[in-house]
Protein backbone atom coordinates (compact mmCIF):
# COMPACT_ATOMS: atom_id res chain seq x y z
CA UNK A 1 0.00 0.00 0.00
CA UNK A 2 1.45 3.35 -1.00
CA UNK A 3 1.64 6.51 1.09
CA UNK A 4 -1.38 8.00 -0.71
CA UNK A 5 -3.55 4.99 0.23
CA UNK A 6 -2.35 5.20 3.83
CA UNK A 7 -3.25 8.89 3.91
CA UNK A 8 -6.75 8.25 2.48
CA UNK A 9 -7.45 5.49 5.00
CA UNK A 10 -6.17 7.61 7.86
CA UNK A 11 -8.40 10.49 6.76
CA UNK A 12 -11.41 8.16 6.59
CA UNK A 13 -10.80 6.86 10.10
CA UNK A 14 -10.46 10.38 11.46
CA UNK A 15 -13.63 11.41 9.62
CA UNK A 16 -15.60 8.54 11.15
CA UNK A 17 -14.41 9.35 14.67
CA UNK A 18 -15.09 13.05 14.16
CA UNK A 19 -18.62 12.34 12.91
CA UNK A 20 -19.30 10.13 15.96
CA UNK A 21 -18.13 12.71 18.53
CA UNK A 22 -21.29 14.88 18.76
CA UNK A 23 -23.47 11.78 19.09
CA UNK A 24 -21.22 10.34 21.79
CA UNK A 25 -21.45 13.64 23.68
CA UNK A 26 -25.23 13.84 23.18
CA UNK A 27 -26.00 10.31 24.37
CA UNK A 28 -23.50 10.01 27.25
CA UNK A 29 -25.45 9.15 30.37
CA UNK A 30 -28.61 8.43 28.35
CA UNK A 31 -30.34 5.05 28.25
CA UNK A 32 -30.77 2.98 25.10
CA UNK A 33 -32.87 -0.20 25.17
CA UNK A 34 -31.81 -2.74 22.54
CA UNK A 35 -33.93 -5.71 21.53
CA UNK A 36 -31.48 -8.35 20.32
CA UNK A 37 -32.57 -11.35 18.25
CA UNK A 38 -32.97 -12.79 14.77
CA UNK A 39 -30.01 -13.32 12.45
CA UNK A 40 -27.79 -11.12 14.62
CA UNK A 41 -28.12 -13.78 17.31
CA UNK A 42 -27.79 -16.82 15.03
CA UNK A 43 -24.47 -16.10 13.28
CA UNK A 44 -21.15 -15.93 15.13
CA UNK A 45 -19.75 -12.96 13.16
CA UNK A 46 -22.89 -10.89 13.70
CA UNK A 47 -23.02 -11.83 17.40
CA UNK A 48 -19.44 -10.63 17.80
CA UNK A 49 -20.25 -7.33 16.04
CA UNK A 50 -23.33 -6.70 18.23
CA UNK A 51 -21.38 -7.44 21.39
CA UNK A 52 -18.62 -5.04 20.35
CA UNK A 53 -21.19 -2.34 19.55
CA UNK A 54 -22.86 -2.71 22.95
CA UNK A 55 -19.50 -2.76 24.74
CA UNK A 56 -18.46 0.42 22.91
CA UNK A 57 -21.73 2.16 23.81
CA UNK A 58 -21.12 1.34 27.47
CA UNK A 59 -17.47 2.41 27.22
CA UNK A 60 -18.35 5.91 25.97
CA UNK A 61 -20.89 6.53 28.71
CA UNK A 62 -24.16 5.38 27.14
CA UNK A 63 -26.30 3.14 29.40
CA UNK A 64 -27.41 0.21 27.20
CA UNK A 65 -30.09 -2.24 28.34
CA UNK A 66 -30.36 -5.46 26.31
CA UNK A 67 -33.59 -7.47 25.97
CA UNK A 68 -33.43 -10.76 24.07
CA UNK A 69 -35.52 -13.60 22.76
CA UNK A 70 -34.20 -16.86 21.34
CA UNK A 71 -36.82 -18.50 19.13
CA UNK A 72 -34.52 -20.56 16.87
CA UNK A 73 -32.69 -22.15 19.80
CA UNK A 74 -36.01 -22.87 21.53
CA UNK A 75 -37.15 -24.68 18.37
CA UNK A 76 -33.94 -26.72 18.30
CA UNK A 77 -34.42 -27.89 21.87
CA UNK A 78 -38.11 -28.66 21.38
CA UNK A 79 -37.17 -30.81 18.41
CA UNK A 80 -34.42 -32.53 20.37
CA UNK A 81 -36.87 -33.30 23.20
CA UNK A 82 -39.58 -34.34 20.71
CA UNK A 83 -42.00 -31.67 21.90
CA UNK A 84 -44.12 -30.38 18.98
CA UNK A 85 -43.90 -26.64 18.27
CA UNK A 86 -47.24 -24.99 17.53
CA UNK A 87 -47.85 -21.43 16.38
CA UNK A 88 -51.19 -19.64 16.24
CA UNK A 89 -51.75 -16.01 15.23
CA UNK A 90 -47.97 -15.66 14.98
CA UNK A 91 -47.48 -16.65 18.63
CA UNK A 92 -45.95 -19.80 20.08
CA UNK A 93 -48.63 -21.86 21.84
CA UNK A 94 -46.92 -22.54 25.16
CA UNK A 95 -48.03 -25.47 27.31
CA UNK A 96 -46.22 -26.41 30.54
CA UNK A 97 -43.63 -28.64 28.82
CA UNK A 98 -42.88 -25.99 26.20
CA UNK A 99 -42.59 -23.33 28.89
CA UNK A 100 -39.99 -25.45 30.72
CA UNK A 101 -37.90 -25.47 27.54
CA UNK A 102 -38.45 -21.76 26.89
CA UNK A 103 -37.31 -20.89 30.41
CA UNK A 104 -34.31 -23.23 30.24
CA UNK A 105 -33.15 -21.85 26.89
CA UNK A 106 -33.80 -18.13 27.42
CA UNK A 107 -32.80 -17.81 31.07
CA UNK A 108 -30.22 -20.59 31.37
CA UNK A 109 -28.49 -20.62 27.99
CA UNK A 110 -29.04 -17.65 25.69
CA UNK A 111 -28.91 -15.08 28.50
CA UNK A 112 -25.58 -16.36 29.79
CA UNK A 113 -24.10 -16.59 26.30
CA UNK A 114 -24.83 -12.89 25.82
CA UNK A 115 -23.54 -11.99 29.29
CA UNK A 116 -20.32 -13.96 28.77
CA UNK A 117 -19.79 -12.42 25.32
CA UNK A 118 -20.18 -8.88 26.67
CA UNK A 119 -18.04 -9.54 29.75
CA UNK A 120 -15.22 -10.79 27.53
CA UNK A 121 -15.15 -7.30 26.04
CA UNK A 122 -15.18 -5.59 29.44
CA UNK A 123 -18.82 -4.50 29.35
CA UNK A 124 -19.70 -5.71 32.90
CA UNK A 125 -22.97 -7.39 31.89
CA UNK A 126 -25.46 -8.78 34.41
CA UNK A 127 -28.04 -11.40 33.36
CA UNK A 128 -31.64 -11.14 34.54
CA UNK A 129 -35.02 -12.49 33.63
CA UNK A 130 -38.22 -10.50 33.90
CA UNK A 131 -38.94 -12.42 37.10
CA UNK A 132 -35.85 -11.19 38.95
CA UNK A 133 -36.76 -8.63 41.55
CA UNK A 134 -40.24 -8.38 40.02
CA UNK A 135 -38.69 -6.44 37.12
CA UNK A 136 -41.56 -7.46 34.82
CA UNK A 137 -44.97 -8.58 36.01
CA UNK A 138 -46.76 -10.77 33.49
CA UNK A 139 -50.42 -11.31 32.72
CA UNK A 140 -51.87 -13.97 30.40
CA UNK A 141 -52.02 -12.86 26.79
CA UNK A 142 -55.50 -12.44 25.30
CA UNK A 143 -58.06 -14.97 26.52
CA UNK A 144 -55.41 -17.45 27.69
CA UNK A 145 -55.97 -19.84 24.78
CA UNK A 146 -52.25 -19.69 23.89
CA UNK A 147 -51.28 -21.23 27.22
CA UNK A 148 -48.38 -19.63 29.07
CA UNK A 149 -47.95 -16.77 26.61
CA UNK A 150 -47.81 -13.51 28.53
CA UNK A 151 -48.10 -9.79 28.14
CA UNK A 152 -46.52 -7.04 30.26
CA UNK A 153 -48.73 -6.01 33.16
CA UNK A 154 -46.20 -3.76 34.91
CA UNK A 155 -42.52 -2.82 34.88
CA UNK A 156 -40.53 -2.15 38.04
CA UNK A 157 -37.51 -0.18 36.74
CA UNK A 158 -36.14 0.33 40.28
CA UNK A 159 -34.51 -3.10 39.90
CA UNK A 160 -32.27 -1.73 37.13
CA UNK A 161 -31.40 1.68 38.58
CA UNK A 162 -28.50 0.55 40.85
CA UNK A 163 -27.00 -1.52 38.03
CA UNK A 164 -27.19 1.27 35.46
CA UNK A 165 -25.87 3.86 37.89
CA UNK A 166 -22.85 1.64 38.62
CA UNK A 167 -22.09 1.13 34.93
CA UNK A 168 -23.40 -2.43 34.51
CA UNK A 169 -25.19 -3.59 31.35
CA UNK A 170 -28.44 -5.43 32.20
CA UNK A 171 -29.21 -8.34 29.85
CA UNK A 172 -32.86 -9.36 30.24
CA UNK A 173 -34.64 -12.47 28.97
CA UNK A 174 -38.33 -12.04 28.16
CA UNK A 175 -39.63 -14.54 30.72
CA UNK A 176 -41.71 -13.22 33.63
CA UNK A 177 -44.18 -14.54 36.18
CA UNK A 178 -47.77 -13.64 36.99
CA UNK A 179 -47.81 -12.27 40.56
CA UNK A 180 -50.97 -14.16 41.56
CA UNK A 181 -49.58 -17.67 41.09
CA UNK A 182 -45.89 -17.21 40.26
CA UNK A 183 -46.18 -19.10 36.95
CA UNK A 184 -43.57 -18.22 34.34
CA UNK A 185 -44.87 -16.86 31.04
CA UNK A 186 -43.21 -16.38 27.66
CA UNK A 187 -43.51 -12.72 26.56
CA UNK A 188 -42.62 -11.28 23.17
CA UNK A 189 -39.17 -9.68 23.53
CA UNK A 190 -40.16 -6.64 21.43
CA UNK A 191 -42.99 -5.94 23.86
CA UNK A 192 -40.73 -6.23 26.90
CA UNK A 193 -38.13 -3.95 25.28
CA UNK A 194 -40.72 -1.31 24.41
CA UNK A 195 -42.27 -1.23 27.88
CA UNK A 196 -38.84 -1.16 29.53
CA UNK A 197 -37.78 1.74 27.32
CA UNK A 198 -40.89 3.65 28.36
CA UNK A 199 -40.47 2.92 32.06
CA UNK A 200 -36.80 3.94 31.99
CA UNK A 201 -37.59 7.07 29.93
CA UNK A 202 -34.96 5.84 27.51
CA UNK A 203 -33.50 8.07 24.83
CA UNK A 204 -33.91 5.31 22.29
CA UNK A 205 -35.58 1.97 21.68
CA UNK A 206 -33.72 -0.09 19.06
CA UNK A 207 -35.17 -3.27 17.56
CA UNK A 208 -32.70 -5.46 15.68
CA UNK A 209 -34.65 -7.35 12.99
CA UNK A 210 -34.06 -9.34 9.81
CA UNK A 211 -35.31 -6.57 7.49
CA UNK A 212 -33.75 -3.22 6.48
CA UNK A 213 -36.49 -1.36 8.38
CA UNK A 214 -39.92 -0.10 7.34
CA UNK A 215 -40.30 -0.33 3.54
CA UNK A 216 -42.83 1.50 1.36
CA UNK A 217 -42.74 -1.56 -0.86
CA UNK A 218 -42.06 -4.69 1.19
CA UNK A 219 -40.52 -6.39 -1.88
CA UNK A 220 -38.08 -3.54 -2.54
CA UNK A 221 -35.26 -3.02 0.00
CA UNK A 222 -34.46 0.28 -1.74
CA UNK A 223 -37.82 1.69 -0.58
CA UNK A 224 -36.58 2.01 3.01
CA UNK A 225 -38.20 4.87 4.94
CA UNK A 226 -35.40 6.55 6.86
CA UNK A 227 -37.47 8.70 9.23
CA UNK A 228 -41.10 8.85 10.30
CA UNK A 229 -43.17 10.85 12.72
CA UNK A 230 -45.43 8.98 15.11
CA UNK A 231 -48.56 10.00 13.20
CA UNK A 232 -47.03 8.80 9.93
CA UNK A 233 -46.19 5.41 11.43
CA UNK A 234 -49.80 4.99 12.56
CA UNK A 235 -51.00 5.93 9.07
CA UNK A 236 -48.72 3.33 7.44
CA UNK A 237 -50.32 0.61 9.59
CA UNK A 238 -53.79 1.87 8.72
CA UNK A 239 -52.91 1.91 5.01
CA UNK A 240 -51.42 -1.62 5.34
CA UNK A 241 -48.08 -0.43 4.01
CA UNK A 242 -46.82 -1.88 7.28
CA UNK A 243 -48.19 -5.41 7.51
CA UNK A 244 -47.35 -8.93 8.67
CA UNK A 245 -44.50 -9.29 11.14
CA UNK A 246 -43.55 -5.62 10.85
CA UNK A 247 -46.89 -4.54 12.35
CA UNK A 248 -46.23 -5.60 15.97
CA UNK A 249 -42.71 -4.13 15.80
CA UNK A 250 -44.03 -0.80 14.55
CA UNK A 251 -46.82 -0.84 17.14
CA UNK A 252 -44.22 -1.52 19.81
CA UNK A 253 -42.32 1.60 18.68
CA UNK A 254 -45.52 3.65 18.67
CA UNK A 255 -46.40 2.61 22.25
CA UNK A 256 -42.90 3.45 23.49
CA UNK A 257 -42.92 6.87 21.81
CA UNK A 258 -46.39 7.65 23.14
CA UNK A 259 -45.00 7.03 26.64
CA UNK A 260 -42.09 9.44 26.27
CA UNK A 261 -39.25 7.60 24.54
CA UNK A 262 -37.54 10.13 22.25
CA UNK A 263 -36.91 7.87 19.24
CA UNK A 264 -37.45 4.27 18.16
CA UNK A 265 -35.38 2.51 15.53
CA UNK A 266 -35.95 -0.63 13.46
CA UNK A 267 -32.60 -1.89 12.15
CA UNK A 268 -31.31 -4.73 10.01
CA UNK A 269 -29.34 -6.90 12.43
CA UNK A 270 -27.82 -8.73 9.45
CA UNK A 271 -25.64 -5.67 8.78
CA UNK A 272 -22.45 -5.79 10.87
CA UNK A 273 -22.25 -2.95 13.40
CA UNK A 274 -25.77 -1.75 12.56
CA UNK A 275 -26.08 -0.32 16.08
CA UNK A 276 -23.10 1.99 15.74
CA UNK A 277 -24.04 3.00 12.20
CA UNK A 278 -27.50 4.06 13.38
CA UNK A 279 -26.54 5.76 16.63
CA UNK A 280 -23.23 7.42 15.77
CA UNK A 281 -23.39 8.40 12.08
CA UNK A 282 -25.27 11.15 10.26
CA UNK A 283 -26.90 8.90 7.67
CA UNK A 284 -27.99 6.05 9.95
CA UNK A 285 -28.96 2.70 8.49
CA UNK A 286 -32.57 1.77 9.38
CA UNK A 287 -35.91 3.41 10.08
CA UNK A 288 -36.19 5.97 12.88
CA UNK A 289 -39.60 6.90 14.28
CA UNK A 290 -39.82 10.05 16.37
CA UNK A 291 -42.58 11.21 18.67
CA UNK A 292 -43.50 14.83 19.25
CA UNK A 293 -42.33 17.21 16.55
CA UNK A 294 -40.01 19.03 18.92
CA UNK A 295 -38.19 15.76 19.56
CA UNK A 296 -37.27 15.27 15.94
CA UNK A 297 -34.11 17.39 15.91
CA UNK A 298 -32.96 16.18 19.32
CA UNK A 299 -33.55 12.54 18.46
CA UNK A 300 -31.74 12.54 15.11
CA UNK A 301 -29.84 9.28 14.96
Amino acid sequence: MNDLSHSANDALRVSVLSEALPYIQRFAGRRIVIKYGGAAMAHAELRAAVFRDIALLACVGVQPVVVHGGGPEINQWLKRLQIPAEFRDGLRVTDADTMDVVEMVLVGRVNKQIVNGLNQLGARAVGLSGSDGGLVEARPWGDGSHGLVGDVARINPDVLEPLLNKGYVPVISSVAATPSDGRAHNINADTVAGELAASLQAEKLILLTDTPGILRDRDDPESLIRKLRLSEARQLIEDEVVAGGMTPKTECCIRALAQGVAAAHILDGRVPHALLLEVFTDAGIGTMVVGRENHSSEADN
